[in-house]
């Protein structure tokens, strides 16, 4: 490699910057005056978060109702593997729902699982997306103290791109139907 972008060969052999060199050949400064990394104007983003932020009402639930808050999530691998470990589980053609009493009355929490034979993060993440919120519309009809670990089968994403949200939510009823039986 004779030498990098932007770098050239100084006169005793050494690598420097064209920039170093021109400062050890005694050229004149830039007659452009550049801005420090500190001197630059941040962009206030308060207002831009405040526009996008969802109406919330003081309890934390949106206008529907329902729970958006992460504590009402598994996210620990604990907490995972003792849902498997000491649950029920329950599946279908498109799902797999595994169930497990905590001691608490808490909020019902769940976890999403989504293997890679799925497809890719992008995909993954969409179908999580997804159940997350056809989760919310049922929370408040769910048992309290329970966990709740739903873990999808390959063809759910494409048969949810192709019959709607609405097919989604009729699924996760039917796997929930079948926990409650």
């Amino acid at each position: 490699m004779d030498s990098a972008p932007g770098w050239r060969r100084a006169p005793d052999g050494r690598f420097s910057s064209a920039a170093g060199l021109e400062a050890a050949s005694g050229s004149q400064p830039d007659p452009v005056p550049r801005a420090s990394a500190f001197e630059f104007n941040w962009i206030d983003r308060s207002v831009q978060t405040a526009a996008r932020a969802r109406p919330e009402r003081p309890d934390g639930r949106t206008a529907s109702g329902a729970l958006v808050n992460r504590r009402h999530r598994l996210s620990r691998s604990r907490d995972f593997d003792a849902v498997y470990r000491h649950g029920r589980s329950v599946s279908t053609r498109f799902l797999i729902l595994y169930s497990f009493s905590r001691d608490d009355d808490a909020e019902p929490r769940l976890g999403i699982a989504v293997p890679k034979g799925i497809g890719n993060a992008p995909v993954r993440s969409k179908i999580k997306r997804r159940l997350r919120e056809v989760w919310r519309a049922r929370v408040e009809s769910l048992p309290t103290g329970q966990d709740y670990v739903l873990i999808v089968r390959p063809g759910l994403v494409e048969a949810a791109d192709v019959r709607g949200f609405e097919w989604l939510g009729e699924r996760v009823d039917e796997v929930l139907g079948k926990a409650a039986a």
